[in-house]
């Protein structure tokens, strides 16, 4: 072995996501995309793509069983996510308000309007790169997104799965019908974004093209932690527990199977984006 190769192998990696995080956003791939492509299928059922990926995966009453099972795992994993902080909470017993300040928190604060317009201008080339923490702007938007949907998109998909139900509430019926336009509407934004925008922070952007597995390893090289995310190599090594969060290299074949994984979803997202941009033109042709 060169000293290029052991160098690389010894290389210090950061742990960034522990476990249970990565197996919830594992989840959120997989319900996702079920969503995704289920759920265009329905919307777009009159076009003929569609049409044949519903006889492919069993015809629409299996394509509507499958939508509703990923609908079962979105809210299964968004609860165990709220009980995964308020165990962390009282396991760690750290203050509530931990949870809405300081450079760990996801809530929005000053420091991230002030990174959008160093960002802005570091793309334009006219500034340095901001000096990101844990987490950076874009990655607070794409996780409030994830309420957003579960409470936009998941309610109004709850109305039309149970519509004895809610109605039995005295809700009125026409609201059954105003709940299928936003879980559709809202569903068509929510796909566009994440295949789009998110895809592209993930996987596009010129520093990680042509993906960050981190999220699947839930590693990432030191050096790339202190280039990337300075507040948060600053808060590392000034943590009394800096050795918990010292790790090495990822196994090579974990690293394959989450790139090979990544691709599959990346393709699949990309695929889903063409057919819609394809069925939106032919129906408002």
């Amino acid at each position: 072995m060169n000293n290029k190769a052991k160098k690389k192998k010894d290389e210090v990696y950061y742990m960034r996501f522990d476990p249970f995080t990565r197996f919830l956003h594992l989840l959120i791939i997989i319900s996702f995309l079920s969503l995704a492509i289920t759920g265009m299928i329905i919307k777009f059922s009159g076009i003929g793509m569609f049409q044949t990926l519903s006889k492919m995966l069993g015809g629409y009453e299996v394509t509507g069983f499958v939508h509703r099972f990923a609908a079962f795992i979105t809210f299964a994993y968004f609860a165990m996510h709220i009980g995964y902080l308020l165990f962390k909470k009282f396991k760690q017993n750290r203050p509530a308000k931990n949870l809405f300040v300081g450079e760990r928190t996801l809530m929005f604060r000053k420091v991230d309007i002030i990174e959008f317009g160093q960002t802005i201008k570091w793309f334009l080339g006219i500034g340095p790169r901001p000096n990101y923490g844990r987490w950076t702007y874009w990655e607070k938007f794409d996780y409030f997104a994830v309420f957003w949907g579960v409470a936009i998109i998941g309610g109004s998909g709850l109305m039309l799965w149970f519509p004895e139900f809610f109605t039995g509430l005295g809700i009125p019926g026409k609201f059954i019908n105003v709940a299928t336009i936003i879980h559709s509407d809202e569903a068509l934004l929510a796909t566009g974004f994440i295949f789009t925008i998110h895809f592209y922070n993930t996987h596009f952007r010129p520093d990680k093209f042509p993906m960050d597995t981190v999220i699947f390893t839930g590693k990432m090289p030191m050096e790339e932690l202190k280039n990337e995310r300075p507040r948060e190599y600053k808060l590392y090594m000034n943590s009394p527990y800096k050795d918990n969060y010292t790790t090495s290299k990822p196994p090579v074949w974990f690293e394959r199977a989450a790139r090979i994984f990544g691709f599959c979803a990346l393709i699949s997202g990309i695929m889903i984006v063409i057919m819609i941009i394809y069925s939106m033109t032919f129906l408002y042709q």
